[in-house]
């Protein structure tokens, strides 16, 4: 298994090794873009094997003491986590938003760039300078793709990472949620925020959600026995709204301590908003 580097048709750059798959973009001179891309290769080789050492480490649930960890990439993963490590979270809810912001430091480094990001699976690390700004469609269900509304984040603003998370996604979840998109300082805030707000978005016992232990799953998921969920039946109106609520309360809380400036949770067609900087074009849940 060897790191795959190519331009695509486009000219962006994608990298990719194991479960990696990297876009990266960069905008200013020429030449300056050359060096960057070319130091964001020099930053993803021996990426996944740093991880991989460390990985024992990196899937276990957080105690009161945080784990010795060496590796620049599991670092930035420690450090997403533990402010939220009152309750079950594994370095893990971070990983692809940390090596987005590993792999943007390094492609930045003593570079003139006016603006550039690096998406790691739709968990995005973005750079501006002053004048730019950064799009990015919301996907308000994850096994459709389909974009519903826009996150304009300017560069006033001290939004650097976007990460989405839900029952559909690449990473198994605890919750229901169809979605969830969050906009934070950077990328391995916002994925370990976005994987945990997904995770509240839930009806407990509910009859038609059809759950699994992860481990049935995934013998190697940082998730062990907990229950995964694997299928969402019919559900009411007001039981939509209920599992909103919990996530959208969870969010809130989040953005008062000032981990996250804004989310937006969807399920099954309706939406709910904490904070200003999505599209207005969503309609929220009340």
């Amino acid at each position: 298994m060897s790191v795959q580097r190519a331009f695509l048709p486009d000219g962006r750059l994608h990298l990719q090794h194991g479960p990696i798959d990297l876009v990266i973009e960069a905008f200013g001179p020429l030449a300056e873009v050359r060096r960057a891309y070319w130091q964001a290769v020099q930053g993803f080789d021996g990426l996944l094997e740093a991880l991989t050492l460390e990985l024992h480490l990196l899937r276990r649930p957080l105690g009161e003491v945080p784990p010795a960890l060496h590796g620049p990439v599991a670092r930035r993963m420690l450090a997403a986590v533990w402010p939220f490590r009152g309750r079950y979270v594994t370095p893990m809810a971070a990983v692809a938003g940390s090596v987005a912001d590993h792999v943007l430091a390094a492609m930045r480094r003593d570079r003139r760039l006016t603006k550039a990001y690096v998406n790691d699976g739709g968990d995005i690390a973005f750079h501006l300078t002053a004048g730019e700004s950064f799009r990015a469609g919301l996907v308000p269900d994850l096994t459709q793709g389909a974009m519903e509304g826009l996150a304009e984040i300017p560069f006033e603003s001290p939004v650097r990472g976007i990460a989405t998370s839900g029952s559909g996604g690449r990473s198994l979840s605890l919750g229901i949620s169809d979605a969830v998109t969050v906009l934070a300082r950077d990328a391995a805030a916002a994925d370990a925020a976005a994987t945990l707000i997904a995770n509240a978005v839930d009806l407990p016992d509910h009859p038609e959600i059809r759950r699994a232990p992860a481990s049935s799953l995934d013998p190697d998921s940082d998730l062990g026995d907990l229950p995964v969920t694997l299928a969402v039946g019919p559900l009411g109106d007001g039981e939509i709204g209920q599992a909103l609520a919990v996530g959208l309360e969870r969010a809130h809380a989040m953005r008062e301590a000032g981990h996250i400036h804004a989310a937006v949770l969807s399920l099954r067609g309706r939406f709910a908003l904490c904070g200003t900087a999505l599209s207005p074009e969503l309609t929220e849940t009340r």
